[in-house]
């Protein structure tokens, strides 16, 4: 899995995984932050969400032009000084005002623009290093380890910033409750609808020392405060994490110096191996490119319904609390624990000696026992909030990722491996399959227009929304790592830097259409939402189905 690897990929792959961690403790939070800090409508949350999360993918484009011309490594240190000002920025407490509004926006526009410059660039350089014969054929390894690396910052990101939120509001002598911040706007707006629900929360807070003699506005104006800057110190996490991944860069920067070459550069200095393609050649590669980014708009509109979306049905209509076998899954070190297990009997099976098989099968075993040891002193009954269920896709993407590497080694094997473009077609259908399980799960529920601020009064268990970022995890690994494989390899070496950022946009075009559920979230039943994702990512796999032909061939070597 790891052998014949350059080590170059290890050192990008862990500088990234920093600066992702950082990223996704944020986003785990962001919503629950616009609505609870600003009392926005599921709509306008939404909306903020997804203009977001497209200028992030989109600011690609420009880095990617940018590297081109001046280079990969320039950029990507420029990105993270550019993000750590913008994280730094939405860590300070603000008044929630339109001054707090306009501060916040200027600091997601840093992080933006601090990203673009950073994510796809990076990614190029790990590209780069498979433009070597000796390592080529593993360059769709190499990016699913890459995408590993990602996920193991993403999985750890949700409990940090659970535990983060859960700290402050305790040393506050707070809970957090999710129904709290909208009654708590509704009270400060003199909405009164509520007020016998936010008194009996009142009364079941921890500190009643302190939130005892409040006035139910007081109760509302302190909650709101306390949740918001916890919030903001969760943000705060993500300025930490970017030192830690620029230090692991420079550090190991002699691995993959020799990767950080564009075309004109290469040229510059007569590198006799830069390939050449003709016009036409290279008319060919652009349009199969863009003829699949233009298809997997559709599955990050499905995809990015976790900070959104899936995030509100989590909240609303999904038990607040777990109990059995499935607490393991809301206990991130046990999961970790579990995820490397996934390594280690794996190593059981690949190395090459006895004595390696014995000693790994030993850790394995050490690892479960672990696992095992945390569950057990777990309460019996855990509370759980709406932002862990946002670590499960990555816990997923790590545990799973050697066992994809493995089916489609074995497929190449017998030289049956699908291309690209089919695992990213194949990766469509399967997204369509996790919202199927989002539809029975919304079966009998009330449309959210009716709750009025609450939650269900029949919530469902959590293995529904586990089921579905189990699935959504499955075509994720199809589709994204093998896309980003894909066009490092069939990009022209002149654009590559374009070409990646072009990528991008594809991914932020659709995480801005990933606002349309939560647009509808107000308006329609919920299983409207999750029929017209399915469907989406249905009609999408029919149209990459129908165009894998003409894709395969322009793209053949």
């Amino acid at each position: 899995m790891f052998k014949g690897q350059p080590k170059g990929l290890f050192a990008l792959a862990l500088a990234n995984t920093g600066e992702r961690f950082g990223y996704y403790t944020m986003l785990a939070i962001f919503l629950l932050y616009l609505q609870a800090k600003f009392g926005f409508s599921a709509a306008t949350a939404g909306q903020f969400y997804a203009i977001f999360l497209a200028a992030v993918y989109f600011m690609p484009v420009i880095g990617g032009i940018l590297a081109d011309k001046i280079g990969y490594g320039k950029c990507v240190v420029t990105g993270v000084s550019v993000m750590f000002l913008g994280y730094v920025c939405l860590a300070i407490p603000t008044p929630a005002s339109g001054l707090g509004i306009a501060f916040m926006i200027a600091a997601l526009l840093l992080i933006a623009v601090g990203t673009g410059l950073f994510k796809g660039n990076l990614q190029v350089l790990v590209g780069n290093l498979y433009d070597d014969p000796k390592y080529s054929a593993k360059r769709d390894s190499a990016f699913s380890l890459f995408y590993m690396a990602i996920n193991i910052g993403a999985m750890f990101a949700p409990s940090a910033a659970t535990a983060i939120v859960n700290s402050k509001l305790g040393a506050a002598g707070l809970i957090y409750k999710g129904d709290i911040p909208a009654m708590a706007h509704q009270i400060l707006a003199s909405d009164m609808s509520n007020a016998a629900a936010l008194e009996g929360f009142k009364a079941a807070m921890p500190g009643q020392d302190i939130v005892g003699q409040m006035s139910l506005t007081e109760f509302s104006s302190y909650y709101i405060d306390q949740l918001s800057t916890a919030y903001n110190l969760g943000f705060a996490v993500a300025c930490v994490s970017l030192i830690v991944s620029i230090a692991i860069y420079f550090s190991c920067r002699g691995w993959f110096k020799h990767a950080d070459v564009n075309a004109k550069q290469a040229k510059a200095a007569g590198n006799a191996e830069a390939v050449e393609l003709t016009p036409k050649q290279t008319k060919d590669r652009v349009v199969a490119l863009v003829m699949v980014f233009a298809v997997v708009i559709f599955f990050w509109m499905a995809f990015h319904q976790n900070g959104s979306s899936l995030t509100y049905f989590a909240r609303d209509y999904t038990q607040a609390t777990v109990a059995g076998p499935l607490r393991v899954g809301f206990n991130i070190w046990s999961l970790a624990l579990i995820a490397v297990s996934v390594y280690t009997l794996f190593a059981v099976f690949q190395s090459e000696s006895a004595k390696s098989k014995i000693i790994c099968g030993a850790v394995t075993l050490l690892l479960w026992g672990g696992a095992y040891a945390l569950y057990s002193g777990m309460p019996e009954v855990v509370s759980i909030l709406p932002q862990q269920f946002q670590q499960f896709n990555p816990f997923f993407v790590v545990a799973l990722t050697p066992v994809s590497m493995a089916i489609f080694g074995a497929l190449a094997k017998k030289g049956k491996e699908p291309s690209a473009p089919t695992k990213i077609a194949l990766g469509m259908l399967v997204a369509g399959l996790g919202y199927l399980i989002m539809l029975l799960a919304s079966s009998g529920q009330p449309a959210p227009s009716t709750l009025n601020g609450a939650v269900s009064p029949d919530p469902v268990v959590p293995t529904y929304l586990i089921s579905t970022y189990l699935v959504l995890t499955f075509a994720e690994l199809l589709l994204s790592p093998m896309g980003i494989s894909f066009v490092t390899k069939v990009a022209p070496p002149k654009l590559k830097g374009l070409m990646m950022g072009l990528w991008f946009a594809a991914t932020a075009i659709g995480n801005y259409l990933s606002s349309i559920p939560s647009m509808l979230w107000d308006k329609v039943p919920l299983i409207a939402n999750w029929t017209i994702l399915m469907a989406l990512c249905f009609i999408a796999a029919l149209i990459m189905f129908s165009m894998l032909k003409k894709i395969n061939a322009a793209t053949a070597e």
